[in-house]
């Protein structure tokens, strides 16, 4: 953006066959999936909408009608600032393919539509850390022992390092044009999904050895992925807990709208006012 805000790109796609979150809220796109009561892109895209640093808004969309029954949006549609891209096959594709029809603007912040927790507090955090850090493209990580410590009964998927595990916040900062050499890579890897042999070639078979004996950190990680892609990666941890709760299952839709419920609530009247 010549402003210097972030372009926004939202992926909105799913799974191929079907999602079971979708298939709970009897709806044919998980995106639209209610929770708290408003539709899951909505959520995001209204506090995208809500963030200083953000502009121009992309939706990586697997319908082009995806928005249109969802009525705060429509002048936002209408001005330009939300605009409607198609997906690719899989996520680093449609990352890969919106980035590229729009430009390949630097910056841009990657998330999805699946992430209805998302507030404007938490995009503005992680976009000044993400260019204050310098590199090529930077992810959000929340530590695990803070994921545990909040919601001790939900089941999250965990980068093990030596000092700390973490989980994904569905955050990520393309902030040069060289990101465009890890996106790449994040196809390759995404492709070779089913066969490792090809993954651990990319990475390095000593890498692998040390991630999954524990002897790898996560700043050696990053060092050693950069080299692997081409692209200098950094990583924005991040400490709110819920950053990292996205909506893959009906049961992460249910510890959302927990959340929800408990972020939007009045306060108690039990509380005394002061005099």
């Amino acid at each position: 953006m010549s402003d210097g805000r972030f372009t926004a790109l939202v992926l909105a796609g799913q799974r191929p066959g079907g999602d079971p979150v979708a298939a709970a809220a009897g709806l044919r796109w998980k995106a639209l999936a209610p929770a708290g009561g408003v539709p899951m892109l909505q959520r995001v895209l209204l506090t995208l909408l809500a963030s200083p640093s953000v502009g121009t808004i992309a939706v990586a969309a697997p319908d082009p009608g995806l928005l249109d029954g969802l009525a705060p949006l429509q002048a936002p549609l209408a001005e330009g600032r939300i605009i409607l891209l198609p997906t690719a096959e899989g996520p680093a594709a449609s990352v890969s393919a919106g980035w590229e029809s729009l430009g390949r603007p630097c910056p841009t912040l990657v998330t999805t539509a699946d992430h209805p927790l998302l507030t404007p507090a938490l995009v503005e955090d992680f976009c000044a850390r993400a260019l204050a850090g310098g590199g090529d493209i930077a992810a959000g990580l929340v530590p695990a022992t803070a994921i545990r410590a909040a919601f001790p009964e939900s089941r999250r998927t965990y980068l093990r390092f030596r000092e700390e595990a973490y989980s994904g916040a569905n955050l990520f900062a393309l902030l040069t044009p060289r990101a465009a050499a890890a996106v790449d890579f994040w196809r390759g890897v995404e492709r070779d999904r089913k066969r490792p042999w090809r993954i651990a070639r990319r990475v390095g078979l000593g890498a692998l050895a040390a991630y999954l004996l524990r002897r790898l950190t996560l700043a050696g990680a990053l060092r050693r992925l950069s080299a692997a892609a081409g692209a200098e990666g950094r990583a924005v941890v991040l400490p709110e807990a819920w950053a990292a709760v996205d909506v893959d299952k009906p049961d992460d839709l249910a510890l959302v709208e927990r959340i929800l419920a408990a972020r939007e609530s009045p306060p108690s009247a039990s509380v005394a006012t002061q005099p």
